[in-house]
């Protein structure tokens, strides 16, 4: 199995359960664009998030890559003790999402990449709320770690996770259907921000624009994965509405 300056003996075995025992067993995966991923060196994945199981998928994916990714995810799983226990361990970074500490998250996500790890994060913040599954609406977060490192952004798109422990509704009843369903991951070239500059203190135009491009590539590669053509229309989580891309 890859490994890397960011493994632990923990992340190690995790690794080797996800991918040698649950992946087999609920899925089968289908993997694109591995060749993106950087051997070594600081990365930024820039990914969707369509349901509760994608992060294994999306972790699985870059594992097979060779790298062992150091996720953001919601502070809500270090307050489970066994969860808190692994991700802990396994060197992932909790967000407090919607406080002011959420800023925490970035800096140590920063200081990651400085060190030459590979940082995951979900640009939307949360899984999605568009009706048919689409990205919708980012944050900045990614776009402010992007400019304030200058790392190589890579896109990558998802699909079919989210029918194995449901989407925004976590489904443990899933797991109890023995058919195994089809995961879908693709990497996509890196994203060209450097005309914006390496900044830590970026105007809203920066990031607006930087936004938009790394939503843009993900976006792309999701419709690949889809056989479909991006929509005109993106889900804003604010208004509960679509509005014009």
């Amino acid at each position: 199995m890859p490994q890397s300056e960011s493994t632990t003996p923990v992340y190690r075995a995790l690794g080797f359960v996800v991918r040698k025992i649950a992946a087999p067993v609920l899925t089968r995966r289908h993997f694109r664009g591995l060749e993106h991923v950087p051997a070594r060196g600081p990365a930024l994945v820039v990914a969707n998030h369509i349901g509760n199981y994608d992060v294994l998928t999306l972790g699985d994916f870059l594992i097979t890559a060779g790298r062992w990714p150091r996720f953001l995810g919601k502070a809500d799983i270090w307050t489970v003790p066994g969860l808190r226990w692994l991700a802990t361990r396994a060197r992932q970074i909790p967000v407090e999402r919607y406080t002011e500490r959420a800023k925490d998250a970035l800096r140590h996500a920063q200081t990651a990449l400085e060190a030459g790890d590979l940082v995951g994060i979900y640009p939307e913040g949360t899984i999605t709320r568009d009706p048919e599954g689409w990205p919708m609406l980012a944050r900045n977060g990614a776009a402010r770690l992007a400019l304030a490192t200058g790392v190589p952004v890579i896109p990558v798109a998802q699909l079919g996770a989210e029918e194995v422990l449901g989407g925004r509704h976590l489904r443990f009843r899933k797991l109890f259907n023995l058919r195994r369903r089809d995961v879908h991951v693709m990497a996509g070239p890196p994203v060209d921000l450097a005309d914006l500059g390496t900044t830590s203190d970026p105007t809203d135009e920066q990031l607006a624009e930087a936004t938009s491009r790394i939503m843009g590539a993900v976006t792309e590669l999701y419709a690949t994965l889809r056989g479909g053509r991006v929509p005109q229309l993106v889900w804003d989580p604010w208004r509960e509405d679509y509005v014009e891309r």
